[in-house]
């Protein structure tokens, strides 16, 4: 089977009666071009080590098997599992490890101890931020990740200070990564097409950052209930926040109380989450 031919495609999903479920967001890559930017985005080489969520068809699993990369990947639907296991874990034994699970319920922190060189996925569009989210809480997520996620997205995770896209999820990203939008995806790149335009977005880790594992949570922490009031001033919010946020001053950190998060650079929310104060013994 072809995976990145169309006809291949329904011809397998007619023979066994499959029918895309949009709700776990399968859109399947049919375009090589597109196919072969990611593997060299992600770096996929003789022995790398890649860990991907929603294989579906297989045809990013296929493209990095075939490059020597060893992968694991985790699926949820059992219908497709059992083609992956028919097909790449036979043609792949020793290369391929499949998990069969919602990478929602996952243990995220014992498969990312396994250690891996990078993260490559086409992510489900209703919970890829989320399953992102979870990935970039662990200090020992991947120091590469590559993604087809939907261009909206892609806009949030590399937004700019000031801009109306920056958000939580802008933050928690380049907090630990430079993020840059290697390129867009027209939906005829996808069979069934999804109704919206995606984009392949790369991840690099920075060592920038001068905080320590307990610093950033409390960033990431931070960050999540400044933007839930991102209209307001950050004075305002965090004088009426509960503890420890309201103990935080913008103006000690060199910060213009009267400013609204989507402004903070990455150094001003670090400024402001060194602020924190040890819990006592």
């Amino acid at each position: 089977m072809n995976r990145t031919a169309p006809s291949d495609v329904r011809a397998w999903c007619q023979a066994r009666g499959f029918h895309p479920n949009k709700t776990l967001g399968q859109n399947f890559l049919i375009d090589r071009n597109i196919l072969e930017a990611i593997l060299d985005e992600a770096g996929a080489r003789e022995g790398a080590r890649v860990l991907e969520v929603g294989p579906g068809l297989g045809v990013l699993t296929e493209g990095l098997l075939r490059r020597g990369a060893r992968v694991t990947a985790l699926e949820k639907d059992p219908a497709l599992a059992a083609w992956l296991r028919e097909s790449l874990c036979a043609e792949f034994p020793a290369a391929l490890e499949l998990l069969e699970g919602d990478a929602l319920e996952a243990d995220w922190g014992a498969l990312l101890a396994r250690g891996y060189d990078a993260f490559a996925s086409n992510l489900p569009y209703s919970v890829g931020t989320r399953i992102l989210m979870e990935l970039l809480a662990h200090a020992d997520a991947p120091a590469r990740l590559v993604m087809l996620v939907q261009r909206e997205v892609a806009d949030r995770l590399a937004a700019p200070p000031g801009t109306p896209a920056r958000g939580t999820a802008s933050v928690w990203a380049q907090l630990d990564y430079d993020v840059r939008v290697a390129r867009l995806v027209k939906p005829a790149c996808f069979w069934p097409p999804p109704e919206v335009t995606s984009a392949v977005v790369t991840m690099t880790r920075h060592a920038r950052s001068t905080l320590g594992p307990a610093g950033k949570a409390f960033l990431r922490a931070l960050a999540k209930h400044l933007f839930t009031q991102r209209r307001k001033q950050l004075g305002a919010v965090l004088r009426k926040s509960p503890e420890p946020f309201r103990a935080l001053d913008p103006a000690a950190a060199g910060i213009d109380p009267t400013r609204r998060a989507e402004t903070l650079t990455l150094a001003e929310w670090e400024a402001l989450a060194a602020q924190r104060k040890e819990p006592a013994p």
